[in-house]
């Protein structure tokens, strides 16, 4: 009985309760912020900037659902924000993990072979106290362990509350399902083990060149997930292809790893899509032909097939029920970072169908760009 209780403690080293926010690194956080209310209906949270004491950057905190989005803009040209966004455009920064001991997170992540980002430290502020440790991870992204239990403050100490009279309605977005990560040439399981060795995560589902992949272009993924499911990373990688993949696209645009895209989880797919295409969100297009053979490819659902076809939602299947999908365009100019909408039907990982149908409407953007 003791060696099973030290061995289940070994195997939940890192209990995590979910992802706690994501931090974007933009040219203009006040804008970026109007674009996410506006276009995806987040609300106005929380906000730091010269108002708050702090005299480097301006930060404002997006709310909708349990998603927070943290936007952040230097103030002056010589910052590591500016350094950050000068290389790579807008794109994200930290992946924030909730978790009940953030100074044990560093330290059990540490002692696995985690390279130190920021040493654990505890904020406060008139709410109570958050305490909060870092880890380094692909390119130039980073693991924030957030301990939040003890607070009861808008966001973090140093944040106050952002008032605006601008927020638009929701658009029924839940919480991030996951996010994903591109790496260079050959290092996709080099973070895989980082994720297995030092996080504690499992491979729960591998897709090598041959499942995904087109006439022209191929990539490699392997899902990562932790114990509870609450936190999953896929990793991407590219792979030997007669013209240049969309994970060789965003590398080349980002200048480095990085974060792709986030899932944002809802449960009312075409409520949501519809909402968010009639407030100017572009979304890759499918050819009719894909719907053509859904249902004999992945079974009964429960949705009608022509608001799924009219709107390109994809749908995929594994072992334990089906997932609708669908990935927007990239949100910047540069063909980079981009958001999935995705609704789970009892699906928890994810199906290889969908995969060359996406593909291809990546490759015909590319096409349009000039990259492929």
């Amino acid at each position: 009985m003791e060696a099973e209780t030290k061995e289940q403690a070994e195997k939940d080293f890192l209990p995590l309760l979910g992802t706690d926010y994501a931090e974007f690194y933009v040219g203009n956080a006040k804008q970026a912020a109007y674009f996410y209310k506006t276009a995806f209906g987040f609300q106005s949270l929380a906000y730091a900037g010269p108002e708050t004491g702090v005299r480097d950057r301006a930060s404002y905190v997006l709310q909708q659902g349990k998603i927070r989005l943290v936007l952040t803009s230097p103030l002056k040209s010589d910052s590591y924000v500016s350094d950050h966004i000068k290389k790579h455009g807008d794109g994200v920064k930290v992946l924030a993990l909730l978790v009940e001991d953030a100074y044990d997170a560093f330290e059990q992540t540490a002692k696995r072979g985690a390279l130190p980002y920021q040493q654990p430290q505890t904020l406060r502020d008139e709410w109570g106290e958050v305490k909060t440790s870092g880890i380094k991870l692909y390119g130039e992204t980073v693991h924030l362990f957030i301990e939040r239990k003890n607070y009861t403050g808008p966001f973090l100490p140093g944040y106050k509350v952002l008032q605006s009279d601008y927020n638009p309605p929701t658009t029924g977005l839940m919480y991030i399902d996951h996010c994903v990560g591109n790496v260079g040439w050959n290092k996709m399981n080099n973070w895989v083990n980082f994720y297995e060795n030092v996080l504690g995560f499992k491979n729960i589902l591998t897709f090598d060149d041959k499942t995904i992949s087109t006439e022209y272009s191929a990539l490699m993924s392997k899902v990562m997930s932790n114990g509870n499911g609450y936190v999953k990373f896929p990793i991407n990688e590219p792979a030997e292809g007669k013209k240049k993949s969309q994970i060789e696209e965003y590398l080349e645009f980002y200048e480095g790893e990085g974060v792709q895209h986030m899932a944002l989880a809802t449960d009312n797919i075409v409520a949501t899509v519809s909402d968010l295409k009639n407030r100017g969100v572009e979304f890759l297009t499918i050819p009719n032909t894909y719907y053509d053979d859904l249902i004999s490819r992945v079974g009964h659902i429960d949705e009608d097939l022509e608001p799924l076809k009219q709107l390109g939602i994809l749908v995929d299947r594994d072992e334990e029920g089906y997932l609708l999908q669908i990935f927007t365009k990239p949100l910047e100019d540069r063909p980079t970072v981009f958001f999935e909408i995705i609704q789970r039907k009892g699906a928890r990982s994810f199906g290889a169908g969908n995969f060359k149908a996406l593909f291809e409407a990546i490759e015909r953007e590319q096409a349009k760009r000039g990259n492929l």
